[in-house]
This record gives C-alpha cells, structure tokens and sequence, in this order.
C-alpha cells in the first residue's frame, strides 16, 4: 500500500545537518505515526514520502523553506522566565519550549533578566538545509476518527 491522502504512515528518521552530524533520530526506537495529506509533518518531508510504500529507505536533503523555514530576522520577543519550559536555570543559547496559541514551539535563549528573558522565536533549525533518511515502517488506511480529528491515534499517534 503507497502513502497518499488519509493514509498512517509509521516511520523512522534519522535527521542531519549540513555537515552530515545526526541532530536527532528514532532509529532503534518505536516509530513515529502521522496522518499524511494533514499538515503533520514538514512539506518537503512529506512530498518526498508520497507514493512510497512499507520498506521503502531513503535519503532526502530539503531546503529551510520545506523544513522549518527561512530564519525571519529581528524575531525577538520579551517573555516572562516563568513561560520558558526545560530548564532550571537559562543562559542565552539554550533552547527553551514555551506554549503559544499555535502549540508548543521552541525558542533560543538570547539575554536572561530577573523576570524577563528575551528569546529569538526562530525555531532553532530554521533556515538550514537538512537532511532525512527515512524508513517506512508501515502504511494502512486512516480510520474515519483518524481523519475527523485531522492525526494518526495509537502506537507512534496521537493519544488523547
């Protein structure tokens, strides 16, 4: 069964910087499911994946503006040290994770005051060319709720 519209990939990735360093990886590890056609995984990660099947393995590097996006400049933004999640104590460089009204998003630490910590709201991979190799695990038909809530449910999906 090829990945299309409606359809629950489960895969594993193993994600590169341009030097060819792993950034992050769930190989050896559970797979991870998404609903494809939904916008729940990257564009060019997902172009790259459409008509493959279970089995298939590949390599495929994208351009910032199919990953994370180009880095928008002077995204600078004051939030209150209490909103930043991960850590104890922030110094600038670290990465924190604060919730908006899109969802949790990561943001780099720049300048840490008392109260207020100023962080560049560029996710720390924007702009970059990034390469994934990817496996697929498996392909099967999206139930009707799958559809309905717009993402993958059970193992590697959306638990609720």
């Amino acid at each position: 069964m090829s990945i299309s519209k409606d359809k629950v990939v489960q895969l594993n990735y193993t994600l590169k910087d341009e030097q060819g360093a792993v950034i992050e990886s769930n190989e050896g590890q559970d797979a991870i499911a998404y609903l494809h056609g939904h916008n729940n995984m990257m564009p060019g990660v997902e172009k790259a994946l459409e008509g493959k099947d279970t089995g298939d393995k590949f390599t495929v590097t994208l351009p910032a503006i199919e990953t994370y996006g180009e880095r928008i400049a002077n995204a600078e933004q004051r939030v209150s040290v209490k909103h930043l999640m991960g850590a104890k104590v922030w110094k600038p460089g670290m990465i924190a994770v604060v919730n908006t009204e899109q969802g949790q998003r990561q943001v780099t630490v720049l300048k840490v005051g008392k109260f207020m910590v100023t962080v560049d709201t560029n996710h720390p991979l924007a702009g970059r060319e990034l390469t994934f190799d990817l496996e697929v695990k498996d392909v099967r038909d999206a139930t009707a709720e799958e559809v309905a809530h717009g993402h993958a449910h059970g193992d590697g999906g959306h638990h609720h």
